[in-house]
């Protein structure tokens, strides 16, 4: 694999810029033609038999996959036997339906990989088994009590939002509706879009408008993200949660997901300060909205315990990566590298 890129990377010097998808392709056709027998990772399906909903792919998505085989065949096609138009375009639908976010421990993205075996289990917003990473390899552990013959159930998305927002989404990247317990009962959704008490409830109709503002909001965001400078941003986030905190109670979701972008921007600003204010905020109802053993609680978790330290509040710190550990050993197992690590760095902090 690494010669490959590198041979590449030679020809191309400053103008190699592939996306993580392409390169991810171009690393599994190379294993297929070098590779004899199946990988661990295949022990029940190989990824040509995986699921590519190629058919059901909206135009957006097909110009995507189209740019992404452009893509490949411009950086990879001297150094790489390609398949056919057809089937590289069923390769990069099998891997966006597929592949596996890789992240660290405080969920900063790290990649993407393919686990075909583990692509079998299906999704469910009560996830009975979460996926965690060792090195190359993908983890599989429980987050409940099990019995045997009990479904291994995953969730393929950030279970935060309420059930119309996680059926939206599962519908765009994997093409099905959700029926599980609490996308029939919708519990959660009630609590997620808390609103603000006031002596005057607001009208079912301000209500509605300030969910599309919110909505629309994050979208705008999304897309202006690498665009933007920080102070831009920053203001982007400031006044709508002043919008919406008109309505809405600060554990609403939608105040919670700018809140996390705020202190996202503050840490890239290195205003640690500025990144505790928000995350504070934002922990004390992450445990209620998301499900036990969340690597989302522990990752905040350990965001703000380092920030504490860094600002001279050791006790405290080690108190919230304490919490971070607790989760972490259900998650990752007691002896993962990254609890190895992170006890190491309670220890001399």
């Amino acid at each position: 694999m690494h010669k490959l890129e590198c041979s590449a990377m030679t020809v191309f010097g400053e103008k190699w810029c592939p996306s993580e998808t392409s390169r991810l392709v171009a690393r599994i056709l190379a294993k297929k033609k070098s590779q004899k027998e199946r990988c661990s990772s295949e022990r029940i399906l190989q990824i040509g038999e995986m699921e590519s909903h190629v058919d059901d792919i909206d135009n957006e998505k097909r110009e995507t996959h189209e740019a992404d085989v452009a893509g490949l065949h411009r950086f990879y096609s001297k150094h790489l036997d390609l398949p056919d138009h057809k089937d590289q375009l069923t390769l990069f639908s099998q891997v966006a339906c597929n592949g596996f976010t890789v992240e660290d421990d405080e969920l900063s993205h790290l990649g993407t990989a393919i686990y075909p075996d583990v692509a079998l289990i299906n999704h469910s917003c009560l996830p009975s088994v979460i996926v965690t990473y060792n090195g190359t390899a993908a983890d599989v552990r429980a987050v409940q009590d099990m019995k045997p013959g009990d479904e291994l159930l995953i969730s393929y998305i950030d279970l935060l939002y309420p059930t119309e927002d996680r059926n939206s989404r599962l519908r765009e990247s994997y093409y099905f509706t959700c029926g599980c317990q609490e996308c029939k009962s919708k519990s959660m959704d009630k609590i997620k879009l808390k609103l603000r008490k006031k002596s005057d409830p607001a009208e079912p109709q301000v209500v509605n408008s300030m969910l599309r503002y919110a909505k629309k909001t994050i979208r705008e965001f999304r897309a202006l993200k690498h665009i933007k400078t920080p102070s831009e941003l920053m203001e982007m986030c400031e006044q709508s949660l002043e919008e919406m905190g008109a309505v809405f109670d600060d554990s609403n979701v939608y105040m919670l997901h700018m809140m996390y972008q705020a202190m996202g921007i503050y840490l890239y600003m290195q205003d640690s300060e500025g990144a505790v204010r928000y995350g504070e905020k934002i922990v004390r109802h992450y445990s209620k909205l998301y499900p036990p053993h969340s690597l989302n609680v522990s990752s905040l978790l350990l965001k703000l315990g380092r920030l504490y330290i860094e600002l001279d509040r050791r006790s405290v710190g080690i108190e919230a990566l304490k919490k971070a550990e607790a989760i972490m050993e259900v998650t990752h197992g007691k002896n993962h590298f990254s609890l190895v690590k992170l006890r190491e760095e309670m220890k001399t902090k």
